[in-house]
């Protein structure tokens, strides 16, 4: 969003008149910036570290197994070395993957098995990457119903925590499921739908990797469709107050607040027939850098901060692209952050969001990740956030070297005063009681997980926080 030359231009004359007063910040700032150690790369036993992608998380399994197929997945489950999770991408914050028993990545467990044409429908193996999907889909002429910001996460990943796009009329990733594989912890194969094992399909939809590792999912998919996006920046209060309107006009809709500027960045994607006008080069990363560098000159003096990332918003013009929606829905997210997203009902979203944005600027000058709103259409997966209300997502970055404990402190309690409910791969500290009280089926799917895992051989500690309180 920002002109690079017109931030540069406008930082240079306001470091010039303030000095070794913002030196001095900038210094401070850059210590604080400093890359936290990794852990050791093995564990006294000799165990490999695995790490998450933010570099929050960690372990040191005690053994690793990439099965080359389901039969081989089944017969690992029946003797493995509890507990046993499966991972995709690594994209989650919480605690779902670390395990110092053993990890199964899915990787080799990719690809498109089969397709549908007439009902554009494909069953896809769980271990394939969304941004891989993207263009073989494109290949049969299929598209999936939406796709999240970030296309890293594998399948079953996304699947399991409830990711989710943007539109008001589309509903997360595991809306579209029709049908799935499911490899118990007893190594038995289960395939579950609307029609067959009912109950198993409701309650692991959206499963954590607690109900058993999917193997394979066939997806209900939309012809592959041209979209026109645009990105504009509107002043924070005129987005939020348009945001109902743009939600109810467009397919795609969501904002990004950019707090210390005052200003928001709309971003808006409808179905078109217009020739190709390609994205180019993707700008994000330069404004985020814009924006982290005006945080670390100006933290000190807010209202220099705010002026002149707003002039440079203010005079960089609109941006459209057209093209399938695969290419343009997705983003590379290069600069790594730790995140907190909650769902709340709809209507709550713009007050909770302005509450966020005031209690961040007046607490934490640090920040300078957007803050991301969107909307997502209600299902009846038993663990879905959306589970039967219209949602409107929040979700807060903190950068991934900088301390994210405002997130707990001052950002997760307005999301919980405004009745949301976590995204399942993002930061919260709820426990058990907590989803028992947001999810009007928690105890169905836990008496499913129970049935289908009686000795919790897939439930790390993190797990055991979640469905036990313990």
């Amino acid at each position: 969003m920002i002109s690079r030359r017109t931030l540069v231009a406008g930082g240079g004359a306001a470091l010039a008149a303030i000095g070794a007063v913002t030196a001095g910040e900038y210094a401070l700032q850059q210590r604080r910036d400093s890359e936290t150690p990794a852990p050791p790369a093995t564990d006294a036993n000799g165990h490999l570290l695995w790490r998450n992608w933010s570099g929050s998380q960690s372990a040191y399994p005690a053994a690793r197994a990439a099965p080359a197929s389901e039969d081989e997945l089944a017969n690992l489950l029946k003797s493995a070395a509890t507990p046993v999770r499966a991972v995709g991408a690594g994209h989650s914050f919480t605690a779902l993957v670390p395990t110092e028993g053993t990890l199964v990545s899915l990787d080799q467990l990719s690809g498109i098995v089969s397709h549908d044409d007439g009902k554009l429908q494909s069953t896809i193996r769980a271990g394939t990457r969304l941004g891989a999907l993207g263009p073989a889909l494109a290949d049969i002429g299929q598209e999936m119903l939406t796709l999240p910001d970030i296309n890293k996460q594998a399948l079953g990943g996304a699947l399991a925590t409830g990711t989710h796009g943007t539109g008001q009329t589309l509903q997360a990733i595991h809306g579209a499921v029709q049908s799935f594989r499911l490899v118990t912890a007893k190594g038995d194969i289960v395939e579950a739908s609307r029609d067959a094992n009912t109950e198993i399909f409701q309650a692991a939809r959206v499963g954590l990797g607690a109900f058993g590792i999917l193997t394979a999912v066939t997806l209900q998919n939309r012809v592959l469709t041209r979209i026109r996006k645009r990105v504009y920046a509107l002043p924070t209060h005129d987005a939020l107050d348009a945001w109902p309107t743009l939600k109810a006009q467009h397919r795609n809709a969501e904002l990004y607040i950019l707090p210390f500027t005052g200003m928001t960045a709309v971003i808006i994607g409808d179905a078109t027939t217009d020739k190709v006008v390609p994205r180019g080069p993707d700008s994000d990363v330069d404004t985020l850098l814009d924006l982290k560098a005006l945080r670390d000159w100006l933290a000190v003096l807010p209202p220099l901060r705010r002026y002149i990332a707003r002039k440079a918003i203010e005079t960089t013009p609109p941006t459209d692209a057209v093209d399938d929606g695969w290419k343009l829905l997705s983003n590379e997210r290069p600069v790594r952050f730790n995140e907190m997203e909650y769902h709340l009902p709809a209507e709550a979203q713009p007050q909770a969001s302005l509450e966020i944005l005031q209690a961040v600027e007046a607490n934490r000058p640090d920040v300078f990740f957007p803050f991301e709103l969107r909307s997502i259409a209600p299902d009846d997966a038993y663990l879905s956030p959306f589970y039967n209300r219209a949602s409107g997502s929040i979700a807060v970055h903190a950068y991934y070297r900088n301390d994210y404990s405002f997130l707990f402190e001052i950002v997760e309690p307005i999301l919980r005063r405004h009745g949301g409910r976590p995204h399942w791969g993002k930061l919260n500290s709820l426990v058990a009681r907590d989803f028992a009280a947001l999810y009007p089926r928690w105890k169905d799917a836990v008496q499913v997980r129970q049935t289908l895992d009686p000795d919790g051989k897939l439930l790390n500690p993190y797990l055991r926080k979640v469905f036990f309180d313990a």
